[in-house]
């Protein structure tokens, strides 16, 4: 008696590996079409502020660009945050962040506010999976939308959260 399974009853070590995507339900489905579509309105938005006027809306200097207030574009408010204690808040420079990069700064972008620069990267690299979802009923990359909402904000939570600090820091110490 052999202790080996006879040649057509072993699995290849490459199949246990791959996990089949379960199907979406429709409800899965039109979440995605609707995900989609509010992530490519927010960069159809950072598209149309300008981060290169000033807030008198005159042009400011070439090679000059806003750090934060480009929302105020929309009618928007002050970050009442930075009006009341003088800090920025932890999205402070975010929506600049992701006009520049729309406008096709990546440098400006990644200055102003680095974790809005990987968030609007993210928000581009998220449409066509999400339409992919919606139209194939199966997401490409994660296997859950659960999965997908939690990894994003458990991924860009701590980031702000540091960034914030290390904005706040130097803030305070005078350095910027």
């Amino acid at each position: 008696m052999t202790d080996r399974l006879p040649q057509s009853d072993v699995v290849p070590p490459a199949v246990w590996a791959r996990r089949i995507a379960p199907r979406l339900h429709w409800p899965e489905r039109f979440a995605c079409l609707i995900g989609a579509g509010l992530l490519a309105s927010v960069l159809a938005v950072a598209t149309i502020l300008n981060p290169y006027l000033n807030d008198a809306g005159e042009a400011l200097p070439p090679g000059e660009h806003r750090t934060m207030g480009t929302h105020q574009q929309m009618g928007l408010p002050s970050c009442h945050f930075l009006v009341m204690s003088g800090l920025p808040c932890p999205s402070c420079g975010m929506t600049t962040s992701f006009a520049l990069l729309m406008h096709g700064d990546p440098i400006g972008s990644w200055r102003v506010n680095g974790v809005g620069t990987f968030m609007a990267l993210y928000c581009l690299l998220s449409i066509p999976l999400a339409l992919f979802g919606a139209i194939a009923g199966r997401l490409p990359v994660v296997h859950s939308l659960e999965w997908w909402a939690l990894a994003s904000i458990g991924g860009f939570l701590p980031l702000l959260l540091v960034r914030w600090l290390w904005v706040v820091s130097q803030s305070l110490l005078g350095a910027g």
